[in-house]
């Protein structure tokens, strides 16, 4: 075989490589577009329509300001504004947890980083032993325990354990313990500052991107959680709106033919209510993007 001939074997391999890449991507990119982006894009025009309209048009003609003022208004009027006071709820619980997430995690992660003390690695060790139980499963030990100092029904009944986030300590141990020069704080010491200005002072600023991304983390997992709201608050009056939407569900003819009558919800409404538990979430993700980045990056090079 030829230079030339050779030459132009690899380039047809090439060409069958690039071609198989591509048809690769694109296939992922269709089943992506398939399975994920249909079902949202159906979902905001399902909110523009009224109950007829969403079975017997065309499911991606978007619908009607009228309707969707409709969807609206039966929405946050269902069972006296009950929805308003269920989004009102969650933001109490993630917002509060969050913040005793934070005054918690933060320092306990900066304390096993870079302080020594007794028993320091056993704390590390059931942190990662912590981290790898499903949180279904401390429900009802927590449950038990709450139940026997009387927080059940009550809002601390949710934002305790909600707090308890053993993956932000364990970001925080990552960070401090890779991306904080030891050599600075040192130097802090020497100045004459305690350790508690040394944390304060020096390491909390450095730790900044690190502490947006615990305080993400811990705001969509407490937002999103259902299950622990769902046993520890017997009434809806305190429900979050992720445990109001099983009763709008329930109050769906669609779903629940039984509930048809002056309370019942129809399926936009229902779908309305969806995008509604979901907005803050997406909120908070287009505005924290850049402080994210950065701290998925921190602690990737050791100082």
């Amino acid at each position: 075989m030829t230079t030339v001939d050779a030459g132009r074997a690899v380039a047809r391999r090439k060409s069958v490589s690039g071609w198989s890449g591509r048809t690769i991507v694109a296939v992922v990119v269709a089943i992506f577009v398939l399975f994920f982006v249909i079902p949202i894009v159906w979902l905001l025009l399902a909110t523009t329509k009224s109950a007829h309209g969403l079975i017997v048009e065309n499911p991606f003609r978007p619908g009607a300001i009228g309707d969707l003022a409709a969807n609206w208004e039966q929405l946050f009027g269902f069972q006296d504004g009950a929805v308003t006071a269920w989004v009102g709820n969650s933001a109490l619980y993630a917002l509060g947890a969050l913040v005793i997430t934070l005054v918690a995690s933060i320092p306990a992660g900066y304390a096993m980083a870079l302080t020594e003390f007794r028993f320091r690695r056993l704390l590390l060790v059931l942190t990662l032993i912590v981290m790898l139980i499903p949180n279904t499963a401390l429900v009802l030990p927590i449950f038990l325990e709450l139940n026997v100092v009387g927080l059940i029904g009550s809002p601390l009944s949710v934002i305790l354990p909600m707090s308890f986030f053993p993956f932000g300590v364990y970001l925080t141990y990552i960070y401090f313990s890779t991306s904080v020069p030891r050599d600075l704080l040192a130097a802090a010491r020497l100045d004459g500052c305690g350790e508690f200005q040394v944390f304060t002072r020096v390491a909390l600023p450095l730790a900044a991107p690190i502490v947006a991304l615990v305080a993400f983390f811990s705001f969509v997992q407490n937002w999103n959680n259902f299950f622990l709201p769902f046993v520890m608050l017997p009434s809806s009056e305190g429900y979050p709106i992720q445990v109001g939407l099983t009763s709008l569900l329930a109050s769906t003819p669609a779903f629940n033919p039984s509930s048809a009558g002056t309370q019942s919800v129809q399926l936009p409404t229902l779908a309305l209510a969806t995008v509604i538990s979901v907005l803050p979430v997406l909120i908070v993700f287009l505005f924290a993007q850049r402080f994210l980045v950065a701290g998925m990056t921190a602690g990737g090079t050791k100082e």
